[in-house]
């Protein structure tokens, strides 16, 4: 799973393009340029700006996220899910006929805890370290600030409610996490301004996170170009391929010679894959967050609460709840409602918390895409038109946390060095794949 060297820029450099500029794709050019090789990123947004998946996210770098979302039993959920459009998950039903083949295969995956074992055990070794390479990331771009590892809290209201999570923290004990239990007592010093509803406490020392991590893309994507990337403002719509090598990246302005691209265009990616010859089954999973701006109260340490499966924690700018998921497609207009709803469960969370309504000054509404595939791994390997085309999207909800490991594994594949993990659990060829014959393949534009 390496990527051939031949080289047409000039010196024999190896010309890489990256496709996007979000958490994996700036990863990915500052690990490239580490490798030696030019680097040509394409960004038609602004790095880090609000259109962009890891503006908005809860900021987790959670080492421990190893658990896919579908488990066995799933999908005797899925009625709950057609019936509430402002549950935790749902569905809306007119993009159900498109969604289907993805949903089938989501709640296929999670069918027995083998199979979700196999899962963990793959993201582990994607997640392990993820703080300690943030950090490292984070200091090499002026803004270690942004970065902390003070440990994860999981929240619940009673013992029996944490058992109903047994089977996850089952597969998390048997990939090496560890966690500390704190009882009622703890809980209460140690989170004070928490609802007394909740009553255990599961503290995961090894996780981190990111207090912007808008700001901290933005760093990445400006540390990349400081270290030699060039920063093309346009859109992928295809590549250009002969004799089964990688010649042009197409875009909407132009074309790009090049040796090797990598697809980092999260939830984008879909169509620029089939491009290269790989269909995979991406889909958003729309997530929604609400940030209070000046709130005068909130957890200590970052905190995910079961019973409302949302994330609390400050960022810079003011306390952020983020979580739910919406399958609704890329286009679907947002329902803010679900943002209201995060608001409302962030003030049940915190009952000191002042009440702001919904729409008032001082609390930010945001919509964001997660790029999922459903068996809840990424794709990280190369295409099947041409190994110089590498594939690095499709984290769900472990995007930034991933990202600055996959930004070293693509680099990795695009230099042609052995990937430092196995890749095969993620390897783009494990759903079917179609391999056009034609020299130029081309996408629409994203």
């Amino acid at each position: 799973m390496t990527v051939a060297r031949s080289f047409s820029s000039p010196g024999g450099v190896r010309h890489v393009v990256v496709i996007g500029a979000g958490a994996v794709g700036s990863a990915t050019a500052i690990e490239a340029l580490r490798a030696g090789l030019r680097v040509t990123v394409l960004e038609p947004g602004e790095p880090g700006g609000q259109h962009a998946t890891s503006y908005g996210n809860a900021g987790w770098l959670s080492s421990h996220s190893v658990v896919p979302p579908a488990l066995p039993g799933a999908w005797r959920k899925v009625p709950g899910w057609l019936a509430d459009p402002l549950g935790p998950l749902a569905l809306r039903w007119r993009y159900l006929p498109r969604a289907l083949p993805w949903l089938l295969r989501y709640l296929a995956s999670g069918l027995t805890e083998g199979r979700v074992q196999h899962t963990a055990d793959a993201l582990r070794t994607l997640l392990a370290d993820a703080p300690a390479l943030h950090a490292r990331l984070a200091a090499e771009a002026g803004v270690p600030q942004l970065i902390e590892q003070r440990g994860l809290l999981h929240a619940y209201r009673s013992r029996a409610e944490f058992d109903g999570d047994a089977l996850g923290w089952r597969v998390r004990r048997r990939t090496g996490v560890q966690w500390e239990e704190w009882p009622q007592d703890e809980l209460r010093r140690r989170e004070p301004d928490l609802d007394a509803r909740y009553t255990l406490g599961i503290f995961v020392p090894e996780a981190g996170h990111c207090r912007d991590p808008g700001r901290y893309v933005a760093a990445l994507a400006r540390h990349a170009l400081d270290a030699g990337a060039e920063r093309i403002a346009a859109r992928a719509t295809g590549f250009r391929i002969e004799g089964g090598r990688l010649r042009a990246v197409l875009t909407d302005t132009g074309e790009i010679a090049c040796d090797a691209a990598a697809i980092c265009a999260g939830a984008r990616s879909g169509p620029l894959a089939a491009a290269a010859g790989s269909a995979v089954p991406l889909e958003s999973e729309r997530g929604y967050h609400v940030v209070v701006e000046d709130a005068k109260a909130g957890p200590r340490t970052p905190t995910m609460v079961a019973d409302g499966k949302l994330i609390a924690h400050w960022m810079d700018g003011g306390l952020r709840a983020a979580g739910q998921v919406e399958i609704a497609g890329l286009e679907a207009a947002p329902d803010w409602r679900r943002a209201e709803i995060l608001h409302a469960h962030l003030q049940s969370m915190f009952p000191s918390l002042a009440r702001s309504a919904p729409g008032a000054t001082g609390v930010k509404h945001w919509l964001g895409h997660r790029p999922s595939l459903p068996d809840g791994l990424p794709c990280i390997g190369p295409a099947a038109a041409t190994p110089d085309i590498v594939l690095a999207f499709g984290h769900g909800h472990v995007g930034l946390c991933g990202s600055a490991r996959t930004g070293r594994l693509a680099a990795q594949l695009l230099a042609g060095t052995d990937p430092e993990i196995p890749l095969a659990p993620f390897d783009p060829a494990r759903f079917r794949t179609l391999v056009p014959n034609s020299a130029c393949f081309n996408a629409k534009a994203v």
